[in-house]
């Protein structure tokens, strides 16, 4: 009897993620996983217990994904402000063939299983939650850095950067042309940059 080949766990992963976020939880079936798998059903229970677990395993994959690279974006300048801006603008740059182009897979799987699937949408809102408390991060570095007032609120400027990006990611998913896309972008962008209480003035010249 021929033995099934091996399976790499990392590479599996990253494909039932790409499937379940382009599909949904509920529209994937164990066909469409055992086709990017290249794997057989017995094999896939055995390597991940069950379809909710997989599942569970790749939104955890694409929240971590999604942090790092988040926080790999904040370590590119010094200014808080500036970086989360040029967060927002890097969404006008995406090539039209990067996933991120579509809606956010924890947005998706929130409103895909909030009445039918208790566990995964729990699972969801702490990573939502996880991702705004990265964002409030953020805004308290702009806050120390004199970037934004004493009194600013950042837990407040985070929630509306989390719903800023949202909405962005929905014009995307919508394919909205690409000169709407930046200038949507650009107009939160300008947003961030213009909580800075004392915007630099321009030196006078001389002479």
């Amino acid at each position: 009897m021929k033995r099934a080949a091996p399976y790499d766990r990392d590479t599996a992963l990253n494909a039932a993620m790409s499937l379940f976020w382009n599909k949904g939880y509920h529209a994937t079936s164990l066909k469409d996983l055992e086709c990017v798998l290249n794997m057989k059903p017995g094999s896939i229970y055995a390597a991940f217990d069950s379809k909710e677990n997989l599942y569970l395993l790749a939104l955890e994959r694409y929240f971590e994904t999604s942090r790092d690279r988040f926080r790999a974006q904040m370590a590119t300048t010094t200014s808080p402000l500036a970086a989360l801006a040029a967060h927002i603008r890097s969404y006008a740059a995406l090539s039209p063939d990067d996933a991120a182009r579509q809606a956010c897979m924890l947005t998706k799987s929130l409103v895909d299983t909030s009445s039918t699937d208790p566990a995964i949408a729990e699972r969801t809102r702490h990573y939502l939650t996880e991702m705004r408390d990265e964002f409030t991060t953020v805004f308290e570095r702009a806050k120390a850095a004199r970037e934004l007032s004493p009194t600013a609120d950042a837990a407040r400027l985070a929630r509306r950067f989390q719903a800023n990006i949202s909405a962005l990611r929905l014009e995307l998913h919508l394919g909205s042309s690409p000169d709407q896309i930046a200038a949507l972008a650009e107009d939160i962008a300008q947003e961030i940059e213009s909580l800075r209480p004392n915007p630099a003035v321009a030196t006078p010249k001389t002479g």
